[in-house]
Order: C-alpha cells, then sequence, then structure tokens
C-alpha cells in the first residue's frame, strides 16, 4: 500500500509567521557579512583607519584583529549556547548581542582617520554580536520548525540571507560610486553612512524574530546566575561526554573540513582574481551575482534536501565545489570569473542551509543552543586551514592557480568524513 505523506507542504510551512520571522533574521545579519565583513572593513582598515601606515604593518594589524574575533567567537559560542540552554532565554538573548552587534557597526562610522585600534575593538565587539547571534538564531530551527520542515526551513532562511545582504550591499556599493546621488561628499562618507544602515537595517529586521518566534519549553527556567553555572557545568560535562555522540563527532570533523573549503573559496576568489589581473569593479560585480544567484539555490536545495535527504544534498554540493574548483584552475578571462560565480552561488547557500538543518537532526534533546554552538564554533575555526594551505602552495610553487586548486583537498577530504559519519549514524 502506498504511504501517505503527513508533511504539510512547502508553501504552507513557509507561509507560518514564526517561520517567517525567524528567517527574516537571516536577512537581517546577513548584511553585516556582506557589507561589513566581505565588502567595506578591510579596505577601510587599511586605507582610511591606516592612513600613512606601511602595507605589512596594516595588514598584520588586520590579520590580529579578525583572528582575535574569530578566536574570541569560537570560544564563547558554546558557553553561549549552554548557557542559553538552562535559562529558555533563546530569543532574548538573541536580541540582546543583537542590540551589541548592532550599536557597535553603526559605532564605526565615528571613527576618524588614523585610530586603528577603536576602529579594531568595535569591531570585534560586532563580531560577537554577529556570531552570537548566529548560534542563538540557528538553535531556534528546531522551534519553528518540526524534524521533516528543517531542510526546508533552513534553507529558506539561508535565501534569505543572500537576497537581504545582496540587496543593501547593492545600494551601499553604489553610494560608494555615486556619492553625490545620496547628498554625500564623498566615497568615504558612503562607507561611514553604510555602517549606519547596516546598524539599523539589522535591529529593524531582527524585530520579527523577536515578537513572534516562541521557544518550546524543554526545561524549567532558571535565574540567570544559576544558569550561567548550571550552563558553564553543562558546557564541561558534555566536552567530556562528546565522544558519546559519535555521528556528532565524525559530522563536525567532517564539516570542520568542507566548510573551511567554502570559507577559502569566498574569502580567496577576489584575491585570486586580482592575481590573474582581473579588474576589482568586476571581481566585486561578480561578489553581488554570487549572492542573488544564492537566494534561489539555497531554496531550491532546500526542496531538494527534503526530497533526497540533507547528506545527499551535501554530497552533490561538495561535488559541485570540486568541479568549480578544477574550473578556476583553467580560468582564462574575467567571463570565466562570471561563469565561475554562478557555479558557486549555486552550492554556496546550499551546503550552508543543509549542513545546519543536517546538525538539527543529530542534536539530543533539550541541548540545541549548546550543541549548536559547538557546531558554529568549528565553523569559526574553518577559517585557517584551507588559506594557510593555499599560501604554502602559491609561495613553494608561485603559482596562484595551484594554491587554488590545493582547495580540492578538503571538499574530498570533508566528503569522505561525512560518509564515515553516515556509516556510524546507521550503526547507531
Amino acid at each position: 500500500m502506498r504511504r501517505v505523506s503527513t508533511s504539510p507542504p512547502p508553501r504552507s510551512v513557509l507561509r507560518r509567521r514564526p517561520v517567517v520571522a525567524w528567517a527574516f533574521y537571516d536577512w537581517a545579519n546577513s548584511a553585516f557579512a556582506t557589507t561589513v565583513m566581505a565588502g567595506f572593513f578591510p579596505v577601510f582598515f587599511k586605507q582610511y583607519w591606516n592612513a600613512g601606515v606601511v602595507a605589512t604593518e596594516s595588514t598584520f594589524r588586520l590579520g590580529v584583529t579578525s583572528g582575535l574575533a574569530s578566536l574570541l567567537v569560537a570560544i564563547m559560542a558554546p558557553m553561549l549556547g549552554a548557557i542559553a540552554d538552562r535559562s529558555s532565554s533563546r530569543v532574548r538573548m538573541l536580541m540582546m548581542v543583537t542590540v551589541l552587534g548592532c550599536a557597535s557597526t553603526a559605532g564605526l562610522a565615528l571613527v576618524g582617520e588614523g585610530h586603528w585600534l577603536a576602529a579594531a575593538a568595535l569591531y570585534l565587539v560586532a563580531s560577537l554580536g554577529f556570531w552570537g547571534g548566529i548560534v542563538f538564531n540557528d538553535s531556534l530551527l528546531l522551534h519553528v520548525a518540526e524534524p521533516e520542515e528543517y531542510d526546508l526551513v533552513s534553507g529558506f532562511g539561508y535565501a534569505m540571507g543572500y537576497l537581504g545582504g545582496g540587496l543593501l550591499f547593492a545600494l551601499n556599493v553604489l553610494m560608494t560610486l555615486k556619492p553625490q546621488w545620496f547628498g554625500l561628499a564623498d566615497a568615504s562618507a558612503a562607507v561611514r553612512a553604510s555602517f549606519v544602515m547596516v546598524g539599523v537595517w539589522w535591529f529593524v529586521f531582527a524585530l520579527p524574530c523577536a515578537f513572534l518566534v516562541r521557544e518550546r519549553k524543554s526545561a524549567p527556567s532558571v535565574p540567570p546566575a544559576e544558569a550561567i553555572r548550571l550552563g558553564l557545568r553543562e558546557l564541561g560535562q558534555t566536552i567530556r561526554e562528546l565522544r558519546r555522540y559519535r555521528p556528532i563527532v565524525w559530522f563536525l570533523a567532517a564539516y570542520w573540513l568542507y566548510i573551511d573549503g567554502v570559507n577559502t573559496v569566498i574569502k580567496m576568489a577576489v584575491d585570486y582574481g586580482l592575481s590573474l589581473g582581473f579588474a576589482a569593479s568586476n571581481l566585486v560585480a561578480a561578489l553581488l551575482l554570487t549572492q542573488f544567484v544564492a537566494f534561489p539555490a539555497a531554496l531550491a536545495f532546500g526542496w531538494l534536501g527534503r526530497r533526497i535527504g540533507a547528506r545527499k544534498g551535501i554530497f552533490i554540493a561538495l561535488s559541485v565545489y570540486v568541479g568549480a574548483t578544477v574550473y578556476a584552475y583553467f580560468l582564462e578571462g574575467v567571463r570565466d570569473f562570471f561563469v565561475l560565480a554562478v557555479i558557486v552561488g549555486l552550492v554556496q547557500g546550499g551546503i550552508q542551509s543543509l549542513s545546519r538543518s543536517y546538525f538539527g537532526r543529530l542534536v539530543p534533546e533539550g541541548k540545541s543552543s549548546e550543541f549548536f554552538g559547538f557546531y558554529n564554533m568549528m565553523g569559526k575555526f574553518a577559517a585557517v586551514l584551507g588559506p594557510l594551505l593555499t599560501g604554502i602552495v602559491a609561495r613553494v610553487t608561485g603559482d596562484p592557480r595551484l594554491s587554488i586548486l590545493s582547495i580540492v583537498v578538503l571538499f574530498i577530504a570533508g566528503g569522505a568524513l561525512l560518509g564515515v559519519a553516515a556509516r556510524v549514524e546507521r550503526r547507531a
């Protein structure tokens, strides 16, 4: 007899107010990832806040700032998650770190020329707000959707993020190119105005999540001080007992490798294009193209995960990444770079969304924030191996094409460990 599906149709799932409100947080905070983190902060940090400083020194300062931000977030992510699980305060803590991130981002507009230390401090705080928000918002996926809906809803969130972040980034880029259209004195004023816009955008579009998302009570709520004590104790126990959750351990190992490859592609693509002699304006346009391609692609991968399973969808994305990396080796002109941007856009959001939903199925009941803290911690540490690998290969061989090709190792190794995780899960 044919089995009748009891799952609601995708359209009805994506119309539920808590789901839409939750997805709008991705729309909200992606503005920081695009306009600030990937776009304006690195350039403005070197050219404005480090004006007159030799290039090597400004690069060192930027590296220390970015590295320290990643380290602090990686350390704090599981701690924040454990505390939230004990206090049943995910939404409240989400808004607390959001306000912190928004205010710090907007505050960058007030930092004067040459004051790199103040800019670095504000960026550190804003990064904590950004990544802390991701920890709590990711954990809320389990509170707005049923297990059979995770792939679809997670993909919807990433799609909204790419669309929202891409729209504001496009406007901010236009402001720097044509500042007079917006009543701004110059490109520098446009960048400072963009920092304020990101802070406001992030806060305003986070409000639906604050008002419409409700947590499912999994444990009695305790006072904040007690929550901190119990949360930290539970965190220590989780670290010691993590080996009990073998499918999670193997998946996190796989995720660490292949998402490092994904992050390396994101971080190194523009640098690679510049090394091949492509114009910076074309590279920015390609970055925008990736954002808008990733919007429908993330939705499509959510549907695909629902049809064939998240793990198979991840394997498909990894295969495309391997092909894209090989294609990058043979790039000849800027048209090829745009083709590469489209290929990456097709799978970038998909592999991120399906990884999130797949991990959500592995998480023990009542530990969503704590375990998503570990998940995000691995994601923060997954921005070290790939850049180091490409740098070493480039220095040894003197060939940027071989350096970008080396990333294939991360995708293949990550896929192999994902296969191990699947076998362990079946046995468990």
